[in-house]
């Protein structure tokens, strides 16, 4: 299954924690980025090695935020390059006050029929303090809109451990978000990424980090009334209702091949990972030049190892020992075995009955070490 994700820079502002790869510039470069992605697809297109297309993602930065004729523009420049009759899941990112009723018909039309939005939070105090530009009703609202137009398959992005953010107030927030019934919802916890805006005033003291137990416990609030709800927690930060996984995530997680277009965007075919750079003009000069923009380097065995355990012990399908050991050879798997079983004694992972090893509940909340332990320290 081949995938293909291209990355839309463009922000009308930034957020206070996000350090994404993100610019100001949509009005001075906009059309100029649109025909370098073009171009970058037609110089990348082997890449693919002629599969087609089964998911294509538009992330960002705000993808919502490139006028209607541009998406149209380069959705018809990568049909010209890649094979989009197959494409199954088609997401673009948004955020909900731009989603009017023009731009909905805009998507449907194009063949759009996956949105994840980005919500974070339900409370509009704590929006304004992370610099988004909608308020909860707009969220509400650009829902209501979607599924007008066609289109039902909507994701929602909730954040914990905001600033300001109490157990009752996200409580509040997930109600929130299982009142509108999307068919998927991610969440994650707050970082404070350095050099943000939002990392800035932590250490100026003008905001507080919520304490780590506290995060914890929304965490397990958010965990339990989801799947109370009826959505399967594929995913450390994913929830879907059945039949609705993100077809073009997974891939990451699954070590299924992808190619990124745009600056910022990385590609990985199973053996050679390439990212493109984090500059604009530097990304369009190349690709207009006629040259590939991306970097790469070819993981080690070791480094690919650690990738296959990281991603798949994030996920509910967890990691095929069996399979580690065909791919990677007796000395990884005994390394990974040895070191699990700590873990399986205290609970935090268990043995499926074909020979994967998934993280439990409890152990769900412990991920990172426990990662970190079956991980190849050489």
């Amino acid at each position: 299954m081949a995938g293909v994700y291209v990355h839309i820079p463009f922000c009308a502002s930034r957020c206070s924690y996000c350090d994404f790869f993100s610019t100001l510039q949509l009005e001075q470069a906009g059309a100029d980025y649109v025909e370098a992605v073009i171009a970058e697809a037609q110089l990348r297109r082997l890449e693919l090695h002629g599969e087609t297309v089964h998911t294509l993602y538009l992330g960002g930065g705000t993808p919502s935020q490139l006028p209607l004729q541009l998406l149209f523009r380069l959705v018809a420049g990568l049909g010209e390059c890649f094979d989009l009759s197959g494409v199954e899941e088609f997401t673009v990112e948004a955020n909900p006050d731009d989603v009017t009723r023009e731009w909905c018909e805009g998507m449907a039309s194009l063949g759009v029929n996956r949105v994840s939005m980005g919500v974070q939070s339900f409370e509009d105090g704590i929006l304004r303090l992370i610099g988004r530009r909608h308020t909860a009703q707009q969220a509400v609202e650009a829902v209501g809109r979607l599924r007008a137009a066609g289109i039902s398959n909507i994701s929602i992005d909730l954040i914990y451990g905001l600033p300001g953010q109490t157990i009752p107030s996200w409580t509040d927030s997930v109600e929130q978000a299982l009142a509108l019934q999307p068919h998927h919802i991610s969440a994650y916890g707050l970082t404070y990424e350095e050099g943000t805006r939002l990392w800035h005033q932590r250490e100026r003291g003008e905001v507080t980090e919520v304490p780590e137990e506290q995060c914890l416990e929304m965490y397990r609030i958010l965990v339990q009334s989801l799947q109370h709800a009826g959505y399967e927690h594929y995913e450390i930060s994913n929830f879907a209702l059945p039949g609705y996984h993100s077809r073009h995530n997974s891939s990451y997680w699954n070590d299924t091949p992808y190619l990124g277009l745009g600056a910022a965007a990385h590609s990985y075919d199973g053996k050679v990972r390439r990212y493109n750079p984090h500059d604009l003009q530097v990304y369009i000069d190349k690709v207009m030049a006629g040259e590939t923009a991306c970097e790469q380097e070819e993981l080690t065995r070791w480094e690919r190892y650690d990738e296959r355990v990281m991603l798949g012990l994030r996920t509910s399908q967890g990691v095929d020992a069996n399979k580690l050991r065909n791919d990677f050879g007796n000395e990884a798997w005994r390394h990974f075995v040895k070191m699990a079983q700590g873990h399986i004694t205290a609970g935090n992972l268990s043995i499926s009955d074909d020979g994967r090893y998934v993280l439990t509940r409890d152990g769900i909340m412990l991920s990172d070490s426990i990662i970190r332990d079956l991980m190849w320290d050489d």
